[in-house]
């Protein structure tokens, strides 16, 4: 098998760690406008051959990804026209579909085609921040064309679903709408809040002094790529407009009812959306693998992780990951402690709470 892949940033770059990681005999070429990256990949054997644009090296792959900024697929994808056998799936992993799939009919290649959009990511950008595992137990939306076999749709699907993927398909309208509300709605209301927090912040910066915990935890994503958004704003432009037009109007109405000081209506707010939220799947919910995870009161002191952490390992406890979280969600627990099965984790909070910790669990 050999597979090919425009652009090795973050997405691309933990693909193809994901490739060579099952499929260690594969083929891997790459070509990347960021030469350190495909160098990096090169040194780390992720990648067998590097190509300085596309051209025919790409020729006999399997599959080709895109992995490039969504308004430069477009480009890629006519140069790779001429020069792609008649059996080669070529994909994308852009977080907008309608744009791209415009232009495939436009060059007549939706028998190749099949959109793709892994669910996973983060704020931080580059193939220095890729990770095999960062698609693993994530939806990876999948958008065929109307034109693309069936036979390559279900190669393609159990292909994404062999790195541990979840694979979903779906149309590509469909998608953009979706992921208008749960991905770009969010991105745009995170870097709008911190650039009002930054405009409407007292002469000695109070607010960017005290600003921690959940303002932090709601705003992280604005920390994402400056340039990738705008692109995925500019190519999704409806479907966000149209969504972003009735959050404005909840946040009218919202407005209205604290002015009026119309306290039910406040009260269901909050209500309504705790129940969604806590309804919304968990790990561990159909074929997302659960964690096992307890919470507790840490003393701000020199080695107080390093005390815990002794503690479990003397019961022969072995732990997963460990951290602190900074969002207060278990109101005063800050230290996030994860386990590899239930049994452990149990008894990790037996013996934490004798020894007087504050234990919180799911």
């Amino acid at each position: 098998m050999k597979i090919g892949f425009v652009g090795l940033g973050l997405i691309g770059g933990s693909i193809a760690k994901a490739v060579r990681y099952f499929y260690p005999e594969a083929e891997l070429v790459a070509c990347s406008r960021t030469k350190a990256s495909v160098e990096q990949a090169i040194k780390e054997g992720v990648i067998d051959s590097v190509l300085e644009d596309v051209n025919v090296g790409f020729g006999d792959c399997d599959y080709i990804f895109l992995c490039a900024p969504v308004a430069s697929n477009a480009k890629y994808l006519e140069q790779l026209k001429p020069v792609i056998g008649k059996g080669c799936v070529v994909t994308d992993v852009g977080s907008t579909k309608c744009d791209i799939h415009k232009q495939v009919t436009l060059l007549g290649m939706e028998e190749n085609f099949i959109g793709g959009h892994p669910m996973a990511g983060s704020e931080k950008t580059g193939y220095a921040n890729a990770k095999r595992i960062l698609i693993e137990n994530a939806y990876y939306v999948i958008t065929p064309t109307e034109k693309v076999d069936q036979e390559k749709v279900e190669r393609y699907r159990e292909f994404i679903g062999s790195l541990k993927a979840l694979p979903l398909v779906l149309d590509y309208q469909t998608h953009d709408y979706v992921t208008a509300g749960i991905s770009h709605l969010p991105h745009i209301i995170a870097s709008s809040l911190v650039n009002l927090v930054r405009d409407s912040d007292t002469e000695d910066e109070v607010m960017k002094l005290v600003a921690a915990g959940g303002f932090k935890d709601i705003t992280r994503i604005a920390s994402s790529s400056p340039e990738m958004w705008e692109q995925i704003c500019m190519t999704n432009r409806e479907n966000i407009s149209s969504i972003l037009e009735r959050y404005i109007k909840s946040l009218s109405g919202i407005r209205t009812q604290l002015l009026e000081g119309q306290k039910g209506a406040i009260y269901e707010l909050f209500e309504s959306s705790r129940d969604y939220r806590n309804s919304l799947p968990a790990k561990g919910s159909g074929p997302i693998q659960r964690i096992f995870e307890i919470y507790c009161d840490m003393v701000d002191e020199a080695g107080g992780i390093a005390t815990l952490a002794t503690i479990l390992a003397s019961n022969q406890i072995n732990l997963k990951n460990i951290g602190i979280v900074h969002s207060r969600e278990f109101i005063e627990a800050v230290l996030r402690i994860e386990f590899y099965e239930e049994a452990a984790m149990k008894k990790a909070a037996e013996i934490l709470r004798k020894y007087r910790y504050v234990i919180y669990e799911r």
